[in-house]
């Protein structure tokens, strides 16, 4: 009788925290939100073709982009749920559809109006959407030892694609327009973000059954609050921090431009902005790991309001690479500390929600300082307000992360 042949390793078990599939898993996803960043990064690049070919004002030019955040910030809370019910496929098939659909329909834009709403409703409420919040939950689900690393190299791929995107849309906005770079583009998103959701059929492995962080602090009252102004000041942070955040980010290539250095220098910028942001992504996820999320936000809180503060009086060619480059470093890592936060202050079986809440918040953050920056510039005439408005929002900031550090100490002395 032939020896017996030991059996395949079931599915179950391949599949489990920390596994080398969970590390796979993360590599393709970090693609995915690359791509899936196309739908947040590139209209800073082309704003001002688009206000020169829609001939409006550069607040309502500045609207696309506020409002595909918040369709980001919303489109994440759904596609988070329906990943819940029936895994992240299907939200990443339908969003490379939509995401790839949105920019072609954005391209054959009419008017402003219709260019508002492809933004909106594909690019960001149903393509972009399901990629950011989505993933990063996903992410925080496979791993349990290097929790803030993996959420941080999972986050990088937001900043990987903005650093990539740029100056390939700039060339081709330069070379063959907007419209049809627009148009490439929305091909190219659909075809590999439909190929590699196919490769993300697993669902995550059954978490601890614990309901408790173990972390002082953590558990039914998160910061020795109830859970409901818990996650209110969370939110509130993500507002503030992202308003901030949101005015380099968006308006960079224009306030080049307005300078007179012409908009290529200001995607470059950008692209070394968001580039360095990876960088500070992957730095603060392994600080993360030893000092924990609130600590970490603290600390990217603080240099991001020290590099914000720099824009105002440098504003020469060479300073502005340089701010760029340390806004990039600093800030990085502030948005991936809330998916540390809440998995280390609330319980596990709220995760899901509770981060897709949040992130929903920094994107309407994003979605309110891209907009507000271009008024206070149209009212002004200047950017220098519009940065002086952005660094009152990071103090809000610092001072809900200050806030919640000091209520953690004391509870923590109370229990010592």
């Amino acid at each position: 009788m032939p020896p017996s042949l030991p059996p395949e390793p079931a599915a179950a078990d391949r599949h489990q925290v920390d596994s080398s599939y969970a590390v796979l898993r993360l590599c393709i996803t970090m693609v995915l939100m690359v791509v899936g960043a196309s739908g947040m990064y590139v209209m800073a690049v082309v704003l001002p073709a688009v206000q020169a070919h829609f001939q409006v004002d550069r607040g309502l030019a500045s609207m696309p982009y506020t409002l595909t955040m918040l369709g980001v910030g919303v489109g994440g809370l759904l596609m988070g749920r329906m990943a819940d019910r029936s895994g992240i496929m299907r939200p990443l098939l339908l969003g490379g559809v939509c995401l790839g659909g949105g920019f072609i329909a954005a391209a054959l834009a009419p008017n402003i109006w219709f260019f508002m709403a492809a933004h909106c409703v594909l690019i960001g409420l149903l393509g972009t959407a399901s990629t950011f919040s989505p993933l990063v939950a996903d992410t925080s689900l496979w791993f349990r030892k290097r929790r803030g690393i993996a959420v941080a190299v999972c986050a990088s791929g937001n900043y990987l694609g903005g650093a990539i995107w740029p100056p390939i849309v700039q060339h081709f906005v330069d070379s063959v327009g907007w419209q049809q770079t627009y148009i490439g583009l929305g091909i190219t998103c659909t075809l590999i973000m439909c190929s590699l959701a196919l490769l993300m059929r697993a669902r995550p492995p059954v978490q601890e059954s614990g309901t408790t962080s173990a972390r002082v602090g953590g558990g039914p009252r998160p910061f020795g609050l109830s859970p409901g102004a818990a996650q209110l000041l969370l939110c509130v942070a993500g507002v503030a921090c992202c308003v901030a955040m949101a005015m380099p980010q968006v308006h960079i290539v224009a306030y080049c431009g307005d300078l007179g250095y012409g908009p290529a220098r200001g995607a470059q910028m950008l692209s070394l902005m968001l580039a360095c942001g990876v960088v500070s992504r992957l730095v603060s996820g392994a600080i993360c790991d030893r000092i924990g999320g609130l600590r970490t936000l603290l600390l990217g809180s603080m240099l991001q309001g020290l590099s914000l503060l720099l824009f105002i009086p440098f504003d020469s060619l060479a300073s502005l690479y340089i701010i760029s480059a340390l806004f990039g470093l600093f800030q990085g890592g502030i948005v991936p500390s809330y998916a540390i936060i809440v998995r280390e202050y609330f319980p596990a079986a709220e995760a899901g929600q509770r981060v897709g809440a949040v992130i929903m918040a920094t994107m309407f953050g994003m979605a309110l300082g891209g907009w507000m920056s271009g008024k206070i510039f149209d009212l002004t005439g200047s950017y220098h307000a519009a940065f002086a408005n952005g660094i009152a929002w990071n103090l809000l900031n610092l001072g809900i992360a200050v806030l919640l550090l000091t209520r953690v100490r004391g509870m923590r002395l109370r229990a010592a």
